[in-house]
């Protein structure tokens, strides 16, 4: 009974922590949904391979959207005629580098603020190198899904405001499906290309209707999330025997290999993972908590199903692979260097 309050009280004080960043983090990524034009921006952005990864990466601190949010925009990035290694930078450091994530992760890690300054540098870096390797496939289209290298030759037309018919009606932008019992369902963001804030000319309150349904539907779905990855982490930290827990936590590889298959599984949102990771502070390394926050919000199952909707298998698998390895090594050599 003891340790049932003792899990029940640790639940509660990561859920209360964390649910007003998450809250936050939806209310920007509602608001650059359906407020903001990305094309506006594609403009300014560096054609060179390596600067424009890195500029992409850095995009997010404009658009501080967390992982259920980056993949309808960086599909959208690659349609407007986004150069692909700003687009993938986007996809993969956006999540965390934003100042949403930032702030909730020195809220979380005040104590360790270089746990703060790390997680943005690798992200940053991570991002920026797996969108370089990228750019070496000069013609990205073979690598995506039928749907988006069908839209990309006419991008043309978009840039003329001309409706562009063949987008696919999914992941233009937001997250979630919509309808009603016996109703083909109809994803939310069909309707965002009609409310593009590069038409100046659309009424204010379409949109502010939209933004206030896709919050609530965020909320929804990610508060869901946060639940349950609070749960397991509290679950884990009083079933978990002390000794199993503080044998892979300690380990300079094995913490990082949990630590990068549990941010895989649980897949929370990245705006409240910091204090997923703050309840594993006292028993594993710093390398490996590391490798939680950048790993995570970069490539997860809930990630990878949305990713799908850009790319074909193989080139998630590629994602996945360069985004693992480089995760894997960065944090390795901070264990090793802490260690020394």
């Amino acid at each position: 009974m003891v340790q049932l309050q003792k899990g029940f009280t640790l639940f509660l004080s990561l859920l209360v922590e964390a649910f007003p960043f998450l809250l936050l983090g939806v209310l920007f990524s509602s608001l650059l949904l359906f407020f903001v034009d990305e094309r506006k921006l594609i403009a300014y952005l560096p054609k060179h391979a390596f600067w424009g990864a890195l500029a992409g990466s850095m995009v997010g601190f404009l658009f501080p959207v967390c992982e259920c949010g980056n993949v309808p925009v960086a599909r959208r990035l690659l349609m407007q005629g986004a150069p692909s290694p700003v687009a993938i930078g986007f996809l993969l450091a956006a999540p965390t580098v934003n100042p949403i994530v930032l702030w909730s992760t020195w809220t979380a890690f005040r104590d360790q603020p270089e746990i703060v300054v790390l997680r943005l540098f690798l992200s940053l870096t991570i991002a920026t190198i797996v969108g370089w390797v990228f750019s070496a496939q000069t013609d990205l289209r073979p690598l995506l899904q039928p749907s988006v290298a069908r839209a990309m030759p006419r991008l043309a037309d978009n840039q003329s405001n001309q409706p562009n018919q063949s987008l696919s009606p999914l992941l233009q932008s937001g997250t979630f499906l919509l309808g009603q019992a016996g109703t083909t369902p109809v994803r939310l963001d069909t309707m965002v290309p009609s409310l593009s804030s590069s038409n100046p000319a659309l009424p204010f309150s379409p949109r502010l209707g939209l933004f206030v349904e896709n919050t609530i539907q965020e909320v929804r779905e990610l508060g869901g999330v946060l639940v349950l990855g609070s749960a397991i982490a509290a679950f884990i930290q009083i079933s978990a025997p002390r000794e199993l827990v503080l044998g892979l936590g300690q380990g300079p590889v094995t913490s990082i290999l949990a630590m990068m298959l549990l941010a895989a599984l649980v897949s929370i949102c990245s705006t409240v993972d910091s204090f997923f990771a703050l309840s594993f502070a006292a028993t594993f390394t710093s390398g490996s908590l590391l490798a939680f926050l950048v790993f995570g919000p970069m490539i997860d199952l809930k990630g990878i199903g949305l990713m799908l909707s850009i790319f074909k298998t193989r080139a998630v698998v590629y994602l996945f692979a360069l985004a693992a390895q480089l995760t894997f090594l960065a944090t390795l050599f901070i264990n090793l260097k802490v260690g020394s």
